[in-house]
């Protein structure tokens, strides 16, 4: 059953045509990833579905149509958005950006639950769970923007290039992270990723953007096996 599909979305910024004609569908509890170049409408497919950009065609949540209802509105459904350049709250500690990140909730012994998990999932914010997320590095200021997404219980993650700008080993724990909270907690996800072995840990499909339009989609499996993926992104 599908929890999130796309059909025939296009979407604009202006007069500027960005998304044109972009379906796919995520099943419940499922992962898919979008793989493109710079400018291929990765990050405004994103924001398609969070409601941030003018567009047309069908964006359909859980078996309702979301298209255009705007980011609060798509956030309370259960999509969370980890926006590619982290925005973590500066001058606020770890513990509180993770409580920022559950400002709907009301089940007070369970977020203290999912603080302790998230920690748990991350050992680095355990170490800096007082300290300011501007005084943390890169790698864990990404890592304090997944924690805080998941802290608003979502249906839904989208994750922006989550490894943008880390050291490669940084990337990795953060990607294995992710792994783990597909799995234990049973989080769908879209994954925008420049680096595709990454995201291939994490996906069970994915959909090749080019210049807005959809130019392959299939499973992992497929799309790992055409040469011409593995050239474009896997250095293969």
């Amino acid at each position: 059953m599908s929890l999130l599909e796309l059909d025939g979305v296009s979407a604009s910024y202006g007069h500027a045509d960005v998304l044109h004609g972009v379906s796919f569908v995520l099943p419940d509890n499922g992962a898919t990833g979008l793989l493109g170049a710079n400018g291929a409408g990765k990050t405004t497919t994103l924001r398609a579905i969070s409601g941030m950009v003018r567009t047309t065609g069908r964006i359909v949540f859980d078996g309702r149509d979301i298209t255009g209802l705007g980011p609060d509105r798509t956030a309370a459904l259960g999509i969370a958005h980890v926006p590619e350049g982290r925005g973590t709250l500066g001058q606020l500690s770890v513990r509180e950006n993770l409580l920022v990140g559950a400002y709907r909730r009301r089940d007070r012994k369970q977020i203290a639950v999912d603080v302790d998990y998230c920690l748990d999932l991350f050992p680095n914010l355990r170490e800096r769970v007082g300290s300011n997320a501007a005084a943390l590095s890169g790698g864990e200021q990404q890592m304090l923007a997944v924690a805080r997404a998941f802290m608003a219980k979502p249906r839904v993650m989208l994750l922006d290039e989550a490894s943008l700008g880390l050291a490669p080993s940084t990337a990795r724990r953060v990607y294995d992270a992710v792994v783990r909270l597909r799995r234990e907690a049973q989080v769908a996800m879209v994954v925008v990723e420049q680096n595709a072995n990454l995201a291939f840990s994490v996906v069970d499909d994915a959909t090749v953007l080019e210049t807005g339009r959809v130019a392959l989609q299939g499973s992992s499996a497929e799309l790992l096996g055409m040469d011409a993926v593995r050239r474009a992104y896997l250095g293969g």
